[in-house]
């Protein structure tokens, strides 16, 4: 189910910085963890998952769509991620099960802490004959805090 295809991949813009992929449907929440001896584990979907997120990644970084600069600009901006998740059926799944899964995949196979990310917008579509997940992954230049809150050390 989470084998490469041919649709899954990606494309990189420079400007502003931006990762646009096309991948699986993650696994529903239920279909993520399990528990074994008492700990909850990652189930076989859900580092089938990862591991095609990875390799998504790795073949746009073989592509030279990847340069430092570029990298170095994600690793210090605050990002924006999108979600567009294409289900065959209009209720059978929730829209925010596979938030989680697919922000850690993405920012883990980029080198990101995921606290980067302060801007998520998730949307649910129908697609019966190919389920698919779209995201962007996207640099916010001029973010900032609410001015009201002072940090106190």
């Amino acid at each position: 189910m989470y084998e490469q295809t041919p649709e899954w991949g990606g494309t990189v813009y420079t400007s502003p910085p931006r990762i646009c992929l096309i991948l699986p449907l993650p696994p529903s929440i239920n279909e993520q963890y399990a528990t074994v001896n008492g700990h909850r584990v990652s189930t076989q979907a859900a580092r089938r998952f990862k591991r095609t997120v990875r390799s998504v990644l790795r073949q746009l970084e073989q592509q030279g769509n990847f340069s430092e600069t570029l990298l170095q600009q994600f690793k210090q901006s605050h990002l924006a991620l999108q979600l567009d998740c294409y289900f065959t059926t209009p209720l059978r799944r929730d829209l925010d099960g596979g938030l989680k899964i697919t922000q850690d995949a993405i920012c883990e196979g980029l080198g990101l802490n995921d606290n980067r990310v302060v801007d998520i917008h998730l949307m649910k579509h129908i697609d019966p004959l190919h389920p698919h997940l779209a995201v962007e992954l996207e640099t916010i230049s001029d973010w900032q805090f609410d001015k009201e809150y002072v940090l106190l050390s």
